[in-house]
């Protein structure tokens, strides 16, 4: 299994930057290849995210190691 961990910041305050899981059906099956292209699913998960930009992301295999939301 490949997750996506984002790094978001905040619009507001450009430094209050964090980890979040992204969790989505969208990305149930992404290949490690989409995932580092940037999946375009990407910005579609964004729009839940108005408040925040996306600063990076990474792609894991397997089960998150407990950093991050």
């Amino acid at each position: 299994m490949i997750k996506i961990i984002a790094v978001l910041c905040s619009l507001s305050s450009p430094a209050s930057c964090h980890e979040q899981t992204v969790t989505t059906s969208d990305f149930a099956d992404i290949s490690m290849q989409s995932c580092l292209m940037g999946a375009p699913q990407l910005a579609d998960w964004m729009k839940y995210h108005p408040a925040e930009r996306l600063a990076a992301w990474r792609c894991v295999i397997g089960e998150q190691d407990g950093r991050g939301a």
